[in-house]
């Protein structure tokens, strides 16, 4: 019943990544909803780009590597 470090790495990335990307996504509406329009633009494309930077990180993560044992 042993799972491998790789498959276990994986999992604990997915699970990191996934959950900041919610995070982020949770985070939108609300600096969407911000009243400076400059400050809430230059916020608004940090934050765009940090949850395309997270998406990508999960893309790149690919899928879950089979484990050899067994």
């Amino acid at each position: 019943m042993g799972v491998e470090r790789a498959v276990t790495r994986w999992y604990a990335l997915h699970q990191v990544l996934s959950e900041e990307i919610e995070r982020l996504e949770a985070a939108q509406p609300s600096v969407a909803q911000q009243d400076d329009v400059g400050a809430s633009e230059g916020e608004a494309a940090l934050h765009n780009k940090q949850l395309a930077e997270a998406r990508e990180r999960l893309r790149l993560l690919g899928p879950c590597p089979k484990p050899m044992m067994g």
